[in-house]
């Protein structure tokens, strides 16, 4: 199978902000990072969310 697109969204602001893949065999889980965001200016957590089209 292969990797899936996914967004990570910022739970404080709501910005979509990184996006990246990840293989969901391995982890089907929402994956959820503490990652850097331009708009809050600090680490926030980001929450992964379904690729807009």
């Amino acid at each position: 199978m292969p990797a899936t697109k996914i967004i990570l969204r910022c739970s404080e602001c709501s910005e979509y902000n990184y996006y990246t893949e990840k293989n969901r065999q391995n982890s089907p889980d929402n994956l959820t990072l503490r990652k850097y965001c331009p708009v809050c200016r600090r680490h926030t957590e980001h929450k992964e969310t379904r690729l807009r089209k």
